[in-house]
């Protein structure tokens, strides 16, 4: 570790190789802490390289309690989070849309680190019990559309650095790595990002991964299409800056999007949208994830009819009832 250090701190750049055996000794406890800290820290004073990325999260997808859900040919929607907007739960809520629509979804998430309701928030306020057992993970997708990968329960490595990420307060590449790591590896994913750099970092990183995937960032700063500003659309294929408009939709406020003060208020947004009672600025912002997701898994189809199967979903009471079977599949 300390030759790694040295290097790093004269600005050289880890090999993939390198970067893998660098986290499997961390996840091993072979390093002192301290020389840990330092090695988290240099990350945060310079980008991190594809390359790099790609090391540590082969380290983290290889020693993730083993899942497979190939056969369904399943997306992951997440955003990268950190971007402080607080809004509702609109990646989850996309995921029960996209189920409406006739689709399998197989989402990694967490507890929120900067919102007060992250995926697993607002699913434990339904009474929604996490496993990482596989049948039951398979019945769930079966009956829902949806299966839900509570991370904490897939990476044991990540417990070796836990109280070290605490101690530091700040973030670090582990929280670069949470939507690079869905154990399952699923076939598609759409990821959201806060800043057009992660937008260039996970893009590039996602092509060498050779998965359908789609990229997306508001510029103004969410990690998802919030329609509250221009957003950038980047794929395998295209790249393609829209305006609200584009959709036929009005501009959003950040207010309309507020996931309040409490998880249970973000709850019941997450409900009304599903049971289409919402503001109609949440429930577009969900229908934009949800047909962008669509576009991903088929993308011969056009944004416009995308759009339709995501109202669709919605608007018939499909995503509810998903959502329904979801919580009752997962007690």
């Amino acid at each position: 570790m300390k030759k790694i250090l040295e290097r790093l701190y004269q600005h050289d750049v880890l090999t993939e190789q390198e970067a893998y055996e660098v986290l499997n000794g961390i996840a091993d406890k072979k390093y002192p802490e301290a020389q840990v800290a330092a090695l988290l820290s240099v990350y945060n004073m310079r980008a991190i390289h594809v390359e790099e990325l790609l090391g540590f999260r082969r380290t983290l997808v290889e020693r993730a309690h083993p899942i497979d859900l190939s056969a369904y040919k399943a997306i992951d929607i997440v955003g990268t989070g950190g971007d402080g907007k607080n809004t509702f739960n609109i990646s989850t809520c996309a995921c029960f849309v996209v189920a409406g629509a006739g689709y399998k979804v197989a989402k990694h998430g967490n507890y929120g680190a900067t919102s007060v309701s992250g995926a697993s928030t607002v699913l434990e306020q339904h009474g929604v019990k996490f496993s990482n057992d596989a049948d039951r993970l398979s019945r769930s997708i079966e009956a829902s559309g949806v299966a839900y990968l509570h991370a904490p329960l897939f990476h044991p490595a990540l417990a070796a650095v836990g109280p070290l990420r605490r101690a530091l307060g700040v973030k670090t590449i582990f929280n670069l790595l949470g939507p690079l790591v869905n154990p399952c590896r699923p076939a598609y994913q759409l990821l959201g990002v806060a800043t057009l750099d992660q937008m260039r970092l996970y893009t590039q990183t996602l092509q060498r991964l050779g998965i359908g995937f789609t990229v997306v960032n508001s510029f103004d700063g969410y990690d998802e299409i919030s329609l509250t500003s221009d957003f950038k659309v980047m794929t395998n294929n295209f790249e393609q800056v829209y305006v609200p408009a584009d959709l036929n939709f009005p501009e959003a406020t950040h207010a309309e999007l507020s996931g309040g003060e409490t998880p249970q208020a973000a709850a019941a947004i997450f409900d009304a949208v599903l049971q289409d009672k919402a503001l109609p600025a949440q429930r577009n912002c969900v229908i934009a994830n949800a047909a962008v997701a669509i576009r991903t898994i088929c993308p011969e189809k056009s944004l416009t009819d995308s759009m339709a199967e995501a109202d669709e979903s919605i608007k018939s009471g499909r995503a509810a009832d998903c959502f329904k079977r979801f919580v009752a599949a997962n007690q």
